[in-house]
């Protein structure tokens, strides 16, 4: 429980940051393929120092790995599959041997069925994503936010001393 709502917590923070939408929607964006994809592999460290040079914000990365994680292994049969159809195709059976034999790519675990489908889905699902979720957290900020800022209750927990003393001590 303490989980869910520690979950809930960090995405209304994230909402809320001063982060562009567009910064907002490409961190959860990129965060989905560590849920999505198994996390010990290659193109997850690659994925991670682009991270890191992008000007995304990190709390939006972790949101979308977290919220992902349940439908990474939700699809990891249409992962599979999809994997399988890619390592099956006779005529990339030379790029798949030299993949596997590359020293340093061979870490990247294309060989297994489930890592390839589901960064190949990754891949083909990220654009369309940030779309949504860059049109998501817009929306969110116009309409909603700015709906709760305009309450009495909100205005007033903003002004108190408690609130105050509260962001002094909390982590950002």
């Amino acid at each position: 429980m303490y989980m869910i709502l520690r979950l809930i917590q960090k995405l209304i923070a994230t909402l809320n940051s001063d982060g562009t939408p567009q910064q907002v929607a490409a961190g959860m964006a990129i965060g989905t393929v560590f849920g999505l994809t198994p996390l010990i592999n290659l193109h997850n460290l690659l994925i991670l120092a682009i991270v890191l040079l992008l000007k995304v914000t990190l709390p939006a990365v972790m949101l979308g790995w977290f919220a992902s994680i349940p439908l990474g292994f939700a699809l990891d049969p249409l992962f599979d599959r999809i994997g399988q159809q890619l390592l099956d195709v006779l005529t990339l059976n030379p790029f798949w041997t030299t993949v596997t034999n590359a020293p340093l790519i061979a870490l990247a675990n294309l060989n297994n069925s489930v890592v390839l489908g589901s960064l190949v889905f990754w891949m083909l699902a990220a654009f369309p994503l940030y779309l949504m979720l860059r049109w998501a957290v817009a929306r969110y900020r116009e309409t909603i936010y700015a709906r709760i800022q305009r309450m009495k209750m909100y205005r007033a927990v903003k002004a108190s001393k408690v609130y105050n003393v509260y962001r002094m001590f909390r982590p950002e």
